[in-house]
């Protein structure tokens, strides 16, 4: 009986045990595949029970096709374009549409019509000349009564006279424009040989200087003989050491030689040099801003250069065209003096009449100065406050009373 309960025991134990073992069977083996296209995820225990996330599609297997051979060539799909081409030739059309939106160019500044009676301002001498004409025009250019005429020829001088002679056509010149001022620049063509007796002469020598300044004398002598005021401009520094040396010593020459017919000279040497003395390309301008005056060469001018060299001639431009005609003078009647307000006796006023406040005379420009308001008539005695005695504000002068000693008085006492 015993025997009989252990052997049923034994086999529901195996029993039990290879249905364990055939449920972990079924549960470790893979799913099928459903048509070749959708795998079933496994699920564990806790999303058997409670339920796990739907399963997962692959995507379809991609299909590759073998090109073709139809007549001995293969016949191939075009690709597509790579995306750098794609993002250049997308970038094309913006790289057009912001060129189509850049600022359109401002328009250029008005021109103000010279008068047909404007005076004429004659500047002649080589391409320096040329940038000072450019700087006067720009000078004048909002002044109607007055006119620049640019008669500058860029590579001329007085040593090559057989290429151009200033002193052969400047009494023809003078004949044709009829200027009310002659503005001369010249001289940076000027290191040269020049021919003296026969014998070329190099430049600064005793002969070479003789020569070269009874040329400029006599250039000078011909526009007084007009009757056309002179103003004879200096040459700037260079960037060559040499040539600023050969420049001062022509300056001195230039400067004697205007004096001497009662013309004027202008040094714009210290407009374009350092602190030091030496050659500067950058400087202050005419409004005292840093600017670049020269170009990269050391020998041109820029258009500030040029501006600025201009501003130095304008001073006795004026004195000779007169201050009504000055770049910045504004409207004509703009200089007119006014008639003088007659002086009467000071009026004594107590009181003014009402005035409107819109009114043009607000700022009292029709009264004369220290004749508009009365003394103040107050009794300042009557107005100032009393003291009180030993108060902040009594700064009464008191003499203290003496005390009288009790002491008898010796012979040793000093009399007071």
């Amino acid at each position: 009986m015993a025997a009989g309960r252990h052997w049923a025991y034994r086999f529901l134990r195996t029993a039990i045990t290879l249905g364990l073992i055939a449920a972990g069977l079924v549960l470790l083996t893979p799913p099928p595949l459903a048509s070749g296209q959708e795998l079933i995820r496994r699920q564990g225990f806790f999303e058997r029970l409670f339920g796990g996330p739907p399963p997962r599609r692959t995507l379809p297997p991609v299909r590759v096709e073998r090109p073709r051979r139809e007549g001995g060539i293969l016949n191939r799909r075009p690709r597509a374009a790579p995306l750098r081409q794609r993002g250049a030739a997308s970038a094309r059309p913006r790289q057009r549409s912001n060129v189509a939106r850049s600022a359109p160019t401002p328009p250029p500044p008005e021109v103000i019509e010279k008068n047909e009676n404007a005076r004429a301002i004659l500047v002649v001498g080589d391409f320096l000349a040329s940038g000072l004409a450019q700087g006067l025009d720009e000078a004048y250019a909002n002044v109607p009564t007055v006119r620049v005429v640019d008669q500058a020829n860029g590579s001329s001088g007085f040593v090559r006279d057989d290429y151009y002679d200033w002193n052969g056509e400047i009494a023809s010149m003078l004949e044709e424009v009829k200027p009310a001022a002659v503005v001369v620049m010249i001289g940076a063509n000027d290191r040269q040989r020049l021919m003296v007796g026969g014998q070329s002469e190099r430049p600064q020598t005793e002969a070479w200087r003789r020569e070269y300044t009874a040329r400029v004398n006599a250039f000078a002598e011909k526009i007084k003989a007009a009757g056309i005021p002179l103003i004879w401009t200096g040459v700037p520094p260079f960037k060559s050491q040499s040539m600023s040396s050969d420049m001062l010593a022509f300056n001195d020459i230039y400067s004697k030689a205007a004096q001497a017919v009662g013309g004027s000279f202008v040094d714009i040497w210290e407009g374009f040099v350092d602190e030091n003395g030496a050659f500067a390309s950058v400087g202050p301008d005419m409004n005292g801003q840093p600017v670049r005056l020269r170009g990269s060469d050391g020998i041109n001018l820029t258009d500030a250069g040029k501006r600025k060299i201009a501003f130095y001639v304008e001073k006795p431009l004026a004195k000779i065209l007169g201050t009504a005609v000055s770049p910045g003078a504004g409207p004509e009647g703009a200089n007119t003096p006014q008639p003088a307000v007659a002086v009467g006796e000071p009026v004594d006023l107590r009181r003014t009449q009402p005035i409107s406040l819109a009114g043009p005379d607000l700022d009292g420009g029709t009264e004369l100065l220290g004749g508009a308001n009365a003394p103040t008539r107050t009794d300042s005695k009557k107005i100032e406050p009393s003291t009180q005695t030993g108060r902040a504000d009594d700064f009464s002068r008191r003499t203290p009373a003496t005390a009288k000693s009790s002491a008898p008085e010796t012979t040793t006492a000093i009399e007071r």
